[in-house]
């Protein structure tokens, strides 16, 4: 038993040796969502708080993340994530897709699917209250009702 001890302590050790990387990429201002969809202030922290550590390029990596292995499920979780949907490059996406990212969106935040249950452990911040969950649905139908207008006037 204290061999295997030592084992799985040696190995410890050694992946700590093996970070991950936490570069974001550069942010791209004129195709964030946020700011290409002019999000009203209130909107936009309860956004930023909730959806923007893994769903956009201005990750805040928490002190956690820099313990192996427990970092490589930030990081994989971080880069699916981006993968799904990232904000900030929304403006790059085809109409379409915005559309089908939106409609996602609102169906993830009603069925209290987003943000993640084991997002919470480390950011009790960006739990949900049931009036930022129907004002997140709003606005995202909203956003998503615009965007199909401009579709429509743009045939």
């Amino acid at each position: 038993m204290k061999k295997i001890v030592v084992i799985l302590l040696v190995a410890f050790v050694i992946i700590q040796f093996f970070p991950i990387d936490k570069t974001n990429p550069r942010p791209t201002p004129g195709m964030d969502f946020l700011k290409i969809k002019n999000t009203p202030e209130k909107t936009a922290k309860v956004i930023r708080t909730s959806c923007y550590d893994c769903h956009s390029n201005e990750t805040v990596y928490p002190w956690y993340s820099s313990i192996s292995p427990v970092s490589w499920f930030v990081k994989n979780h971080i880069d699916e994530g981006r993968k799904h949907l990232n904000f900030s490059t929304f403006a790059v996406y085809e109409p379409q897709r915005q559309l089908r990212k939106l409609k996602e969106s609102m169906e993830m935040v009603e069925k209290k699917e987003m943000p993640l249950e084991s997002y919470y452990i480390g950011h009790q911040n960006a739990k949900l209250t049931d009036e930022q969950r129907a004002d997140l649905i709003k606005y995202f139908k909203q956003v998503k009702e615009d965007t199909e207008r401009r579709i429509m006037f743009n045939k």
